[in-house]
């Protein structure tokens, strides 16, 4: 299959742009700026010069493709430059094959126990957004089209993501782990491994208009945090005392006390997370 993809020079995209060549498929992928198109060539993918607000080059690379997938995220007017990107990439596709959008788990807030897609969305400020656009996304079905949205957990591994961009490089530098509240909190996560698996799944079997949440275990930031502090090289832990000052708005989505179940996932796509020890995994520095 020829697929298209943004956002491949990320750190999640790379990973994926692994997956699908290891999955058979041809992968072109759009790139910003050489650095970009020497990271997505560097894995193999083929690139595509341009950005996610070139709505043009995104029409014509989806229609050149037999599927696309969305990572690629915006710092800035992240609502308006998503919501276009999808409906130039969806145009594109032409309802010829799936359109898989990047989600997130953090749209459920707080969760009543362990709960899977069907629960109640009640998101912090920080991705309010994605509702609107997600469901502009799955409404394309009634049109005949293929779209499907993968939500990942809290991605880690290969010592990057945001865990190490908000845990473990702030602690080198003030010498503890910060915590958002007393870690009493869980949250969910996924290896960025598992997570590529997931999103080839939903590229090559998951029906038209579904959600999958992409979770492979939840931990409390308690359990987590001797492993961030493992992998920081210090030895303190503690609960930052004006953590939205410090973290900034993404201290909210932090502070959510989320436990979710990745069931859909594994019933219908045959989806086999293996790394189910975020603890082992981030004192050792993955």
């Amino acid at each position: 299959m020829k697929v298209f993809i943004t956002g491949g020079s990320g750190y999640i995209g790379q990973v994926v742009i692994e997956a699908l060549l290891r999955h058979g498929h041809e992968v072109t992928a759009l790139a910003r700026s050489d650095r970009a198109v020497g990271l997505v060539t560097a894995r193999g993918a083929k690139a595509v010069v341009g950005e996610l607000t070139d709505a043009a080059v995104l029409r014509e690379a989806a229609g050149a493709a037999d599927g696309v997938l969305h990572l690629g995220a915006s710092g800035e007017r992240s609502a308006e430059v998503d919501r276009a990107a999808a409906d130039a990439l969806l145009d594109g596709l032409d309802g010829r094959g799936t359109y898989v959008h990047t989600g997130g788990v953090w749209v459920y807030g707080d969760t009543d126990g362990v709960v899977g897609e069907d629960a109640v969305k009640q998101p912090p400020a920080i991705t309010a957004w994605r509702l609107e656009n997600e469901a502009r996304v799955l409404e394309t079905a009634a049109r005949g089209w293929h779209p499907v949205v993968v939500m990942p957990a809290l991605v880690y591994g290969r010592a990057s993501g945001l865990i190490e961009t908000f845990f473990v490089e702030p602690a080198r530098a003030r010498g503890a782990v910060g915590l958002v509240g007393d870690g009493s909190n869980s949250t969910t996560l996924v290896h960025v491994d598992d997570l590529a698996e997931l999103y080839v799944l939903a590229l090559e079997k998951a029906p038209a208009g579904v959600e999958y949440v992409g979770v492979a275990e939840n931990r409390t930031f308690a359990e987590l945090a001797p492993a961030l502090a493992a992998a920081a090289g210090v030895q303190e832990v503690r609960a930052l005392a004006n953590a939205a000052e410090e973290v900034g708005p993404i201290a909210e989505a932090f502070g959510l006390d989320q436990r979710m179940t990745s069931e859909r996932a594994r019933r219908e796509l045959g989806w086999v997370p293996k790394h189910l020890d975020a603890v082992r995994d981030l004192a050792n520095g993955s």
